[in-house]
């Protein structure tokens, strides 16, 4: 990686977030990138965010994932772009990729533990959030 400071926009923040919880489990699936794709192509907060971005933020999340200390400096990045008020945004999101696939591995829900608390979700409300996630993603 590179030795200068990287910052992140609140969206790229958002994107990392949606990144960092498909690499948790090291097997990023379809589902899992299409609802990435979804959710920054129709969410309002993205309305104006250049897609062309989601691959170096992509890039920079591995890259922050291979270093010894890395899952901190990404919660650190997140924290420095995200405005509070969209800290529950950032975990709904979250809860979405991890549920695309129809399946929860333990690594995905340690890392949306990890998100819960560095962003300081609420345990009521992210358990609400999560409720809603499931049932978003529900099959028959």
């Amino acid at each position: 990686m590179t030795e200068t400071p990287i910052s992140l926009t609140p969206q790229d923040a958002l994107v990392a977030v949606m990144i960092a919880v498909s690499a948790s489990d090291l097997d990023i699936r379809t589902s899992e990138l299409v609802t990435i794709q979804r959710i920054v192509n129709h969410l309002p907060v993205f309305a104006d965010y250049d897609l062309d971005r989601i691959n170096q933020i992509s890039q920079t999340v591995f890259d922050l994932l291979e270093e010894e200390d890395g899952l901190d400096a990404l919660f650190g990045l997140v924290r420095d772009g995200l405005p509070e008020k969209l800290y529950e945004t950032a975990y709904a999101i979250a809860c979405d990729v991890a549920a695309a696939d129809g399946k929860l591995a333990e690594s995905e829900l340690q890392l949306l533990a990890e998100i819960r608390y560095e962003l300081n979700i609420n345990r009521l409300h992210g358990a609400a959030i999560e409720q809603g996630a499931r049932a978003r993603h529900m099959t028959l």
